[in-house]
Parts: structure tokens; sequence; C-alpha cells
């Protein structure tokens, strides 16, 4: 099937940013992989002062919190870390175990989603790069959905694929994540990511490797079920 140019997908992105929202308050989340930088490039190119939040959960790789400032540097962005209210020596089970090891579920509401609930409280519409082939419930995502307390939820790249993101990336020589070379097709906090084997078409195989969870709960309102 042919794709549809690099630059009409960026053209729609930006009409529906500054037209379809326009006098309601937007602000974007992202992770800063690699998958991340397209969205990030445009949204750069329609206005840098569209605020863009990263979930600093304390666990995430050194590469990659360099590798945010140099992008955030790079494409002029503006860029802001959140933080879990609950201190790291604190996540902790009855038994002490840090929750990431007894109980990776709570341990993302607490790092992940908590922190994120104040930002949709105060924005009419949240931008996230997710895409309906990294896995099975983003699969069920529209472009536009309603999200979490009476927020809209933009996916400008559902429809993206892996091989999209790359086009992008290479017309525009845009940077890669350093951990992404090395073999980390999806990454996210240090303890739960894994390099995964070249040849397995799964892109998130690594997060959460040997367990059923599949994702943060950013994505599947883990914050209603806790």
């Amino acid at each position: 099937m042919k794709r549809n140019p690099i630059s009409s997908w960026a053209t729609e992105i930006a009409d529906r940013i500054t037209n379809t929202f326009d006098r309601k308050k937007i602000f974007a989340t992202s992770s800063f992989q690699t998958q991340s930088i397209p969205l990030l490039h445009i949204i750069s190119q329609i206005d840098k002062d569209i605020p863009v939040y990263f979930l600093n959960t304390g666990y995430h790789f050194p590469d990659t919190l360099s590798f945010k400032k140099y992008i955030s540097d790079l494409l002029g962005l503006s860029v802001i870390d959140l933080f879990s209210s609950i201190p790291k020596n604190q996540q902790r089970n009855e038994q002490g175990n840090l929750l990431f090891t007894s109980d990776p579920d709570y341990c993302c509401y607490l790092n992940k989603v908590k922190p994120l609930e104040p930002i949709l409280m105060e924005y009419d519409v949240w931008i996230s790069g997710v895409r309906a082939d990294q896995s099975t419930n983003r699969q069920s995502f529209k472009k536009i959905d309603k999200g979490p307390y009476n927020t809209l939820q933009y996916h400008p790249m559902i429809n993206w694929t892996e091989d999209d993101i790359n086009r992008y990336i290479n017309e525009y020589r845009l940077p890669r994540h350093p951990l992404h070379i090395q073999g980390y097709s999806s990454i996210g906090c240090m303890p739960c990511t894994r390099k995964v084997d070249p040849e397995y078409t799964d892109e998130r195989a690594g997060r959460w490797k040997g367990l059923s969870k599949t994702e943060c709960g950013l994505h599947n309102y883990l914050v209603d079920e806790l």
C-alpha cells in the first residue's frame, strides 16, 4: 500500500492543532524515545510554547535523560518534568520491597498516572504519540478520544507505522535514542525495560518482560481501576 507523503501528515496535524483546537489549552506528553521524535519535531514547527510533559519516574536510563535534554534544546521545546509526590524510599510494599518488583501497576500509578492528574484537570487537549501498531490495547484508539477529567485525547500518530516513523526521521535527519540503536525497541524505566531479539516483531516486547502487563496506565485508564 502506498503511504501518504510525510508532509501531508504534518500539515494535517498542524491544521488540527491550530484550527480544530483553537482557543483550547493544549499540552503533550512524551517519553523521548526514538518513536517520539517525529511528533516532537512537528510540534516544534507549529508552536514551541505547547508544553511537553515528561513523567520523570526517577527510574529512567541516564541515556534517556541526556537525550531528552538534547532534543529539548535542538527543537527549542518547552519541556516540563513531572515527579511523584511519594519519595522513592516510601514506594515499598509491606515486606519492604520496592514497588516495581512487587506491584508494578501501583508503581506506574504513583510515578506516571498520579503526577499527570493535575495537568489533565488544567488542560483541554492532551496530545500523545501512541500508535495502533504498538499494542492490542492501542488498536481501539481513535484519532480523537474522550479522555479523563473531561479532556480530549488527540492521537495524531495513531495510524503511523514504525516504517513511517523511520521515514520521517530519515527525511528530516533527526537523531535516534542511543539505546534504540543498541537494541532497545521500546524504552521506559530502567528496571522494567529489556533488549529484544532483532527478529521479534512486537515493538513493546521488552517492557515488563515476563509479565502480562503491557501498559503503564497512562493509556489504559489505570487511574480509574485503582
